[in-house]
């Protein structure tokens, strides 16, 4: 006492909180933390271990720790810690008591814990416990309608409403919630009959598409494709699905307003590795029409300047023969197309163009069977 009053300062007790530490000191006790740690080393603190051991001692009632369980759920749900409040629950249902209303009460709760987490399936499982246990149990049925809104199961939601209404015909979230899932439903049934229209007519404009591509003799080839395809009239039947060609543009093969086909084109140049594409070209437009569009300006690759309509061979390749086929410019692309060893791939014909008499377009064809004009 002596030498404290020497130093100036107040006299302190043995186990007295520092003045500059003692907001952290309060927090360690047991009475005044704010929050329990996650866990809870016995030897550092002892108290905290004891007070644990006495609250959930296994030798207690199943029911009286199923309660505890409950009620910290309860704690950890006010607090909106639904991962801890997930976790007491479940602890009190391992007890397995034999008081089916707080086995109702529990599953009831974590539904809820799990429903806030976004497990909608989980916690309809739980509210599908709940109900079993406790048919009556409102809070559990409305919970599982809450579930089956969030899944988007509107038909069930409706069900549960229902259930419930039978219970309290007055319950609000019920009356509402009915409501809200039969307007949903209705919606969503009206949606799937309109997407099954839609399906339908497209697929009968691939159908009138095929008929008129199978009319004019043109031959498709597609893919390789798991499914089986039956051969009719020299023409694989088209797995519509799979028919157009997945080009950067998405431009596909049509039937204009007069009936007309309407093509993708791919124009290769292979000396300069390039490409030119037409997204819709008509099956009675000529090559030269096209060319002569295409070059009416020299690219900025043709250094020399040599890539001129009228200076310009086209040809397509019999892939299967490996053999080369010159077109004659002057030719519509459907005459073409109807060529008996044309072969469309994928939804878009291919033409490539060399420089006439170049060292390129001799090398290239060399070793090859060409088929010229």
């Amino acid at each position: 006492m002596a030498e404290a009053e020497r130093g100036g300062a107040a006299p302190r007790y043995r186990g007295a909180l520092h003045p500059d530490t003692w907001e952290q000191e309060l927090e360690a006790i047991p009475m005044f933390m704010k929050r329990c740690p996650d866990e809870i080393d016995p030897a550092r603190q002892p108290d905290l271990a004891c007070l644990q051991s006495l609250l959930f001692d296994e030798e207690q009632d199943p029911a009286a720790l199923a309660r505890m369980y409950k009620n910290e759920g309860n704690e950890y749900f006010r607090e909106r810690d639904y991962r801890r409040a997930v976790i007491a629950y479940s602890e009190g249902l391992k007890k397995k008591c034999e008081d089916p209303e707080l086995q109702a009460v529990l599953h009831t709760n974590r539904g809820a814990a799990q429903f806030h987490l976004g497990n909608h399936r989980s916690a309809l499982n739980d509210a599908i416990q709940a109900k079993k246990l406790k048919p009556t149990h409102l809070k559990a049925i409305i919970r599982g309608a809450l579930c089956h809104m969030e899944l988007k199961n509107f038909s069930e939601a409706i069900a549960w409403c229902e259930e419930g209404l039978r219970i309290d015909s007055k319950e609000k979230k019920l009356v509402e919630m009915r409501a809200k899932a039969d307007k949903l439903k209705r919606a969503e049934e009206r949606d799937a009959r309109k997407a099954k229209m839609m399906e339908k007519k497209e697929q009968r404009q691939k159908e009138i598409l095929l008929a008129a591509i199978k009319e004019r003799n043109i031959k498709l080839v597609l893919e390789p494709s798991n499914e089986e395809k039956e051969i009719s009239d020299g023409l694989a039947e088209i797995s519509l699905d799979g028919f157009h060609s997945d080009n950067a543009t998405g431009a596909k093969v049509h039937l204009d307003a007069d009936g007309n086909l309407n093509w993708p084109v791919l124009f290769l140049y292979p000396e300069h590795e390039q490409t030119d594409f037409i997204a819709a070209f008509h099956e009675n437009s000529r090559f030269i029409d096209h060319l002569m569009v295409m070059f009416a300006e020299l690219p900025p690759w043709d250094l020399e300047r040599k890539y001129l309509p009228s200076n310009l061979e086209l040809y397509f390749e019999d892939e299967e023969r490996a053999e080369m086929y010159e077109l004659n410019p002057e030719h519509t692309l459907l005459q073409v197309l109807q060529h008996q060893r044309y072969f469309v791939k994928a939804g878009t014909p291919t033409v490539l163009a060399f420089v006439k008499r170049s060292p390129f377009s001799k090398k290239y064809f060399s070793g090859k069977k060409v088929h010229r004009l």
